[in-house]
């Protein structure tokens, strides 16, 4: 299994003990839309809530250094963005990740 499947198995899953192993302790998830930054705690503590569904799960391309991932993300306040995520490994980790995203249409 990929490092990308797994990291959306454990997320899908609310897996928290995976996510710690996922992700690299110096992660660092930055969003350019807002300008935060979060840790790899505030992610994990993000993707334990109830905040956030992902769905339409894709892989776009992945080797050993960099993986690249489009889905949509719909929030507890009822927005849902399509979402291209390009991620960076190391050491056997998810090290980094940024998105750019587009608010969709609500239903």
């Amino acid at each position: 299994m990929s490092l990308l499947a797994k990291m959306d198995a454990a997320m899908a899953a609310k897996d928290e003990t995976a996510m710690n192993e996922i992700f690299h302790d110096d992660y660092k998830f930055t969003m350019h839309a807002s300008g935060n930054v979060l840790g790899k705690q505030d992610v994990i503590k993000w993707a334990m809530s109830d905040d956030i569904n992902r769905e339409k799960v894709r892989i776009i391309y992945e080797n050993d250094e960099i993986g690249i991932e489009h889905s949509f993300a719909t929030f507890s306040d009822g927005n849902t963005q399509a979402v291209m995520a390009v991620f960076t490994f190391k050491d056997g980790k998810i090290f980094s990740l940024e998105t750019g995203a587009t608010n969709m249409p609500k239903a």
